[in-house]
């Protein structure tokens, strides 16, 4: 009977134990959760406030193309960087600038009417090659910008009419193109293309 009653507590005392120890392995070892989408949520999140705030080709800034195309149909490039343009793309002989002297002379007005002006002259004295841009101050000047001008062909066709048949043929064939008050004068065989150059300056 005093066997029983002390193998009767040794079966009670082992199974607290094995109660307490899984116990233990409960507490040290938590309850793992299965992850969520929530990262996966913001991240998504995110891309989407970036797309929105992405810049878009938006309306305005259609309005700023149509701004500098507008700049370009007023003539916002100056006669020196029509030039440099023309001649970029259309070639021609060897010519030097004329000076605001030289120009009262051979075109027959004060150049003091053109806000700026670029003007080019054969380098040698055996081709009536000639490109003027005038921007005039003032529209009402144009006339007599361009009765000058007309007077500067004649003067040049008179100095070729016996000395070089093709080239005085090539000089009363001369161009006078005016855009707002951007004037164009041109004696060249390639003066089409020269001109296709300028009026490009000022397409819509």
């Amino acid at each position: 009977m005093k066997k029983r009653a002390i193998a009767f507590v040794l079966v009670i005392a082992m199974g607290l134990a094995l109660t307490a120890c899984a116990g233990n392995d409960n507490k040290e070892k938590p309850e793992s959760t299965p992850p969520t989408e929530q990262g996966s949520n913001n991240n998504s999140n995110n891309d989407a406030a970036g797309e929105q705030n992405k810049p878009t080709e938006d309306a305005g800034n259609d309005q700023t193309g149509s701004e500098e195309e507008l700049n370009e149909v007023n003539g916002s490039s100056t006669p020196a960087e029509m030039m440099d343009a023309i001649l970029a793309a259309v070639e021609e002989p060897s010519q030097l600038d004329m000076n605001a002297e030289m120009i009262k002379d051979m075109y027959h007005f004060d150049p003091a009417l053109a806000e700026q002006f670029v003007v080019k002259m054969p380098m040698m004295n055996i081709k009536t090659n000639e490109i003027a841009i005038f921007k005039l101050k003032d529209a009402a000047s144009m006339p007599t910008i361009e009765e000058g001008i007309k007077q500067r062909a004649t003067d040049v066709q008179k100095q070729f009419e016996t000395y070089l048949p093709d080239q005085y043929e090539n000089a009363k064939n001369y161009k006078i193109v005016t855009q707002g008050n951007y004037v164009l004068f041109v004696i060249s065989e390639n003066a089409d293309d020269i001109v296709e150059q300028f009026n490009s300056f000022f397409a819509s």
